[in-house]
């Protein structure tokens, strides 16, 4: 059976590459590249399939696709756009589109996607109500963050467990909040603790609760952040800090859909979306013996993975542009900022991801004098930030070795001895930390630290005889 496709584009460049692509598949397509000629199409053939722009030249494309899907309810379609936001992702599962592809995408991605399409009905769907927040900070065009809005906007009208993965600063809390915020749970609470900022013995009481008197100190009852979080969600964050004792609990939660307050009785139903988050590796923390394994698979049902600023560079400009103008909502100057400053910070490592990017803006717009931030005003913050970070690192040398001299100033047993002593004091962590890092590679060490590799092995082997001694 030949499918009939409906391709509506306005880019006719971009039409006869998918044109031909699909052709070369064996479906026949009709295209057009405007609404009033698509409204046509669709009046008098019969379509497996609609391939639709965003924006077209007499109309929002996306806007139409309400009655096109109560006129035609089992026409999956395809929305492809260059408007590639967070915003766009969500509009086109309100419509209920099959497939969102931001432009560029991959050819072959969206012929698979034409095919499935063709073979099933549309799955993917969202709160009728649609979005409404749409300054959510989450900025990014690149495809790494494609493929986070896409993800998001299949979870809004479910309750599937999300483990979103990330380093530190890339903004997973902000990732929990669009899936809270723009999915179906929206009008309930969003409760967010970091597992990782809980005193052990207390991460129980604040989870789950507890019923007065329960321990020492337990003066009245404690609702938990389970029960504070009935009918929204609940953010675990920094999951991979959660001691053991803590996750036995919590997977009982997840597997019964119920808690127990410390120190009660009664079973309490839950009604909560659990969204997880961590920077660390959850599988390797289960070979240590320090995460459940099966805790890990009941969180791990939809994994979300963000990317570092530094596999998104192209970012760089809008979010710059976006933190440009918050700053004055939060008493800091206007300014801007020119290509060639911009150039320099889309060159940086960002190992702080964009926390650490809002935060070098923020600085800058503080100590730049000029309405305009040049390349010469990040240079110079650039490097008082490094002779800081050197005077820093350099005062608390100092700083240990004058306690050292201090607690064994009076140690009579080292008089004659002491320079020695110090010396040595500091070796044993230096050799140490150049054996780690060469991979135990005695000649590479000692190259890099300038000395002959027998004087290297030499002293390796004082300090193993005086660690014995």
């Amino acid at each position: 059976m030949t499918h009939k496709i409906l391709l509506v584009e306005d880019d006719q460049s971009i039409c006869m590459v998918i044109t031909a692509a699909l052709r070369g598949e064996g479906f026949e397509i009709d295209s057009c590249d405007n609404g009033r000629m698509r409204d046509e199409l669709l009046r008098h053939n019969q379509y497996d399939l609609m391939i639709t722009d965003v924006i077209l030249k007499d109309c929002d494309g996306i806007s139409a696709l309400g009655q096109i899907g109560s006129q035609y309810p089992n026409l999956p379609v395809i929305i492809i756009s260059a408007q590639n936001s967070l915003d766009t992702a969500v509009r086109a599962s309100e419509v209920e589109a099959f497939e969102y592809f931001p432009k560029p995408f991959d050819l072959d991605e969206l012929v698979r996607a034409v095919k499935q399409g063709c073979d099933r009905n549309n799955d993917i769907v969202i709160d009728e109500n649609g979005l409404q927040d749409q300054a959510m900070p989450l900025i990014g065009r690149s495809a790494p963050m494609q493929n986070v809005f896409r993800m998001i906007a299949k979870l809004l009208r479910n309750d599937l467990t999300v483990l979103i993965l990330g380093e530190s600063g890339s903004g997973k809390e902000l990732v929990a909040e669009a899936i809270h915020t723009l999915g179906h749970r929206k009008t309930g609470p969003f409760v967010a603790v970091n597992m990782a900022a809980i005193p052990s013995d207390l991460i129980e009481s604040e989870l789950f609760g507890h019923e007065k008197g329960a321990f020492t100190g337990a003066v009245a009852q404690n609702i938990g952040k389970f029960e504070q979080a009935q009918g929204g969600t609940l953010f675990l964050d920094e999951i991979g800090d959660m001691p053991m004792h803590a996750q036995t609990r919590l997977l009982r939660a997840l597997q019964t859909g119920a808690i127990n307050r410390v120190g009660g009785k009664a079973n309490i139903k839950l009604d909560v979306r659990i969204v997880a988050a961590t920077n660390q590796d959850l599988e390797a923390l289960i070979e240590d013996n320090k995460f459940r394994e099966d805790l890990y698979y009941r969180l791990n049902v939809v994994p979300i993975s963000l990317p570092p600023l530094r596999d998104r560079r192209d970012d760089i400009p809008r979010l710059v542009e976006y933190f440009l103008q918050k700053a004055p909502t939060e008493g800091l100057p206007v300014k801007n900022i020119d290509k060639e400053g911009l150039n320099i910070l889309e060159a940086l490592p960002w190992r702080g991801n964009v926390r650490e990017l809002k935060n070098f803006i923020y600085r800058l717009l503080v100590t730049c004098r000029s309405d305009i931030i040049s390349k010469d005003s990040i240079k110079t913050l650039i490097e008082n930030e490094n002779s800081i970070a050197v005077t820093r690192s350099h005062c608390d040398f100092e700083a240990a070795v004058e306690a050292y001299m201090s607690e064994h100033w009076n140690d009579v047993g080292l008089h004659g001895k002491l320079y020695s002593k110090i010396l040595a004091e500091f070796e044993k962590p230096l050799l140490k930390y150049m054996i780690q890092k060469t991979n135990n590679n005695q000649l590479k060490a000692a190259a890099i630290l300038g000395i002959n590799r027998n004087t290297l092995r030499k002293k390796l082997q004082e300090h193993v005889t005086s660690s014995k001694k």
